[in-house]
């Protein structure tokens, strides 16, 4: 038996169109889920749910930063097994030029989104009792911050402490709730930094990384652990893929 298997399982992913989202979609229907997509740009989330493999997947298009989309996802919703929350921005400033509209637009994306998914997903009764793993997408700069990430780290900071108390809430109901911290990864919001920010940034970033830079497939594979059987006596940790 491959306790890795996710046939039968029905997972859901967000921020499916590019990046994280997109590589743990992939994967997760390779180890055999129905895998329902969803994420903001239609086109691009065409093009991730050509690359599922197997069949009996779904895509939904919505922005999460809105309620009434996250309402009718929700609504269009079976019953889920597992759901991967990969939404997040990198928008990279010194404290100095943080203003209300930097921490409103940051936390947006970054941490409403994903516990007002959660909220929905709970109230109409969306997750599966005793077979069911959340996932939520952190960041290692949590623990190893740089300049310039006060806002973004701060959004993935919260959503590890929301995390843990969501374990402890869902505990009796048999539904497990895990964080994964990757270090720098090779996707679009990484080349987004490199423009925005500074390529030398980058470059720093990754010689702190013995190991050097990440595959978007070093943490898909890291969820789908956290997804599978083999993970059912795990709960309210945040495991950092580091690098080094």
């Amino acid at each position: 038996m491959n306790a890795f298997d996710l046939s039968g399982k029905t997972i859901l992913v967000t921020g499916a169109s590019s990046g994280l989202g997109r590589q743990t979609a992939i994967t997760a229907s390779g180890y055999g889920a129905g895998v329902v997509i969803t994420g903001r740009d239609t086109a691009r989330l065409n093009e991730t749910f050509q690359l599922l493999e197997g069949d009996g997947h779904q895509q939904i298009t919505a922005d999460l930063t809105l309620q009434p989309d996250i309402d009718r996802l929700v609504a269009a919703l079976p019953v889920l097994n597992g759901v991967v929350y990969s939404t997040g921005i990198s928008d990279l400033a010194p404290a100095r030029f943080i203003t209300a509209e930097t921490i409103a637009k940051t936390f947006r994306v970054s941490f409403d989104a994903a516990v007002l998914l959660t909220a929905g997903l709970l109230g109409k009764k969306k997750l599966a009792k005793n077979q069911c793993s959340l996932v939520y997408i952190s960041s290692i700069s949590t623990r190893y911050p740089f300049v310039g990430g006060a806002m973004y780290i701060s959004a993935k900071a919260a959503l590890e402490a929301y995390a843990r108390v969501l374990a402890l809430e869902l505990a009796p109901k048999g539904i497990r709730v895990n964080c994964v911290a990757p270090a720098f990864v090779r996707t679009p919001m990484l080349d987004d930094t490199a423009a925005n920010y500074s390529q030398e940034a980058v470059n720093m970033i990754e010689a702190r990384q013995i190991l050097g830079l990440g595959d978007p497939e070093d943490v898909a594979n890291s969820i789908v652990y956290y997804l599978s059987d083999a993970s059912k006596w795990v709960s309210a940790t945040s495991l950092v893929l580091g690098g080094g």
